[in-house]
């Protein structure tokens, strides 16, 4: 490797590093900020916050390394130009494109880390997460209710006053309110003095024990004008025993597909083993509904219109064979048929869809592995050759650029998975939409940068104006 190569990697290496471990810092506090509701007030010690941030973590990095490696190459290139330290380089015969080539191996070696990286790491770190923050109360259950305040625990709404114990298993004051299971809330609500906590990992029933309370429950009378006199039944016990099933618990996310699905818990392999099982199953039940339909398109009554074409020929209205009261009765008999096909269609047009939804987010898994490592080549050719050109290095107009870049990219990005879940476009083209879009804009840069071409060339811009006002305001000799 030449003393060239070795500047030039060195320099970048010490740039993208730094600017890595700043993007990574403020996207963990951005995860930080997004689960804070799960680790504020629930008394999480040093371990299991440290286990918390450590699964996420992975999650980061396909928005963090472009990004890096974006801002890095602007900067890196940026100095270069702005220091005449590419002047010196091309006096000396040395283009662009070979300064370019330690940087690029670099590059390409790095793209294959990070298709590792994303196929093995963080579908396993994913799924420690999701198992994680779902078990979280099983592994410690005091976290699951937090002090003074109502916490939605299944379908309880539980505050305690107090907790105590080596693990805040220990609760006084208890308030609960029950759930309704009409959805029109609570008219149930138990008090007790204290209770106690109990909970296995190897269970996902936690158990409240409650000890010397009351019970109260609002009755619904089944006649309306009874309803004023608000009824409601009371009882107390010495203790009472409630069994909560855990896993209920955590089931809010930011991104509720993530915990339904498995797509961002497999690797390429277990991605391609699941679509082609998902795919099978679906084609076997869009046949089976189709037969299914075709079968209750039949009418009891063939045996009278078979009888009737042996004494007769019957005519185009197969109605007129039969009398009045079986005409009123076969019509309501059609109209039903037709109410139930048409629920029957669009309860299954339902469910296809949410089935189709599934294997585009398997199939948009799939192709993001692939992506993470184009857009490490995108990224690099749009902020070489832009560095290059803008002639500006250090944190002000890199930054602007690589902002305005990365944005575009990740919005496009956004864009184009959303429509491809909805079946708006294929999942292949959701995937890779942006990646298809700024490839043009790096051709054209690492062109213009080759051949000393600047960002804009204002000539080309104002020539057609030029020769506008020379036509209507001609020069006089």
């Amino acid at each position: 490797m030449k003393i060239l190569d070795k500047y030039l990697l060195k320099t970048f290496l010490t740039t993208f590093t730094t600017v890595f471990v700043i993007l990574f810092f403020i996207f963990i506090l951005q995860t930080v900020w997004l689960f804070i509701a799960e680790l504020a007030g629930k008394d999480l010690d040093l371990v299991m916050i440290i286990k918390f941030l450590a699964f996420s973590m992975p999650r980061i990095v396909p928005l963090v390394l472009p990004l890096s490696i974006l801002l890095a190459s602007i900067m890196t290139f940026g100095n270069l130009a702005e220091n005449y330290e590419f002047a010196a380089m091309k006096s000396s015969g040395i283009s662009l494109q070979r300064a370019m080539r330690s940087l690029t191996v670099f590059i390409v070696l790095l793209s294959i880390v990070a298709f590792f990286f994303a196929n093995n790491v963080i579908p396993f770190a994913e799924y420690k997460f999701i198992n994680f923050r779902k078990n979280i109360a099983q592994l410690k259950p005091a976290l699951a209710i937090a002090e003074g305040q109502f916490n939605d625990v299944g379908f309880y709404n539980i505050k305690v006053n107090k907790k105590s114990g080596p693990e805040g298993n220990t609760l006084t004051g208890i308030t609960i309110h029950k759930k309704s299971q009409t959805g029109d809330g609570s008219k149930t609500v138990i008090k007790a003095k204290n209770g106690e906590l109990l909970s296995s990992e190897k269970s996902s029933i936690l158990q409240l024990v409650l000890n010397d309370g009351y019970y109260y429950e609002d009755i619904v009378p089944k006649k309306y004008e009874d309803r004023n006199k608000m009824p409601f039944a009371k009882s107390s016990f010495k203790k009472q025993i409630i069994n909560i099933d855990l896993s209920e618990l955590n089931k809010v996310d930011v991104d509720q597909e993530a915990v339904a699905n498995t797509n961002t818990m497999l690797n390429v392999n277990e991605l391609n083993y699941t679509l082609d099982s998902l795919n099978k199953n679906i084609k076997t039940d869009i046949i089976a509904f189709s037969e299914n339909s075709n079968s209750k398109i039949v009418f009891p009554l063939n045996n009278k219109l078979t009888a009737t074409k042996k004494n007769k020929p019957i005519s185009n209205d197969i109605l007129s064979v039969f009398s009045k009261a079986e005409q009123v009765d076969i019509l309501k008999m059609a109209s039903s048929n037709i109410a139930n096909s048409i629920y029957s269609i669009d309860a299954s047009n339902s469910e296809f869809f949410n089935k189709r939804k599934n294997i585009n987010n398997h199939l948009l898994a799939l192709y993001d592995k692939f992506v993470i490592v184009f857009a490490c080549f995108l990224m690099f050719f749009i902020g070489a050759p832009l560095g290059a050109i803008i002639r500006k290095g250090g944190l002000g107009l890199p930054i602007v650029f690589a902002i305005l870049i990365f944005i575009t990219f990740h919005f496009i990005n956004t864009f184009g998975k959303r429509l491809a879940q909805e079946n708006g476009m294929t999942p292949f083209m959701g995937a890779w939409l942006s990646s298809f879009i700024l490839t043009p804009l790096a051709v054209l840069l690492t062109y213009r940068a080759t051949n000393d071409i600047g960002l804009i060339n204002i000539d080309v811009i104002l020539a057609p104006f030029q020769k506008l006002i020379k036509k209507i305001f001609p020069t006089q000799n």
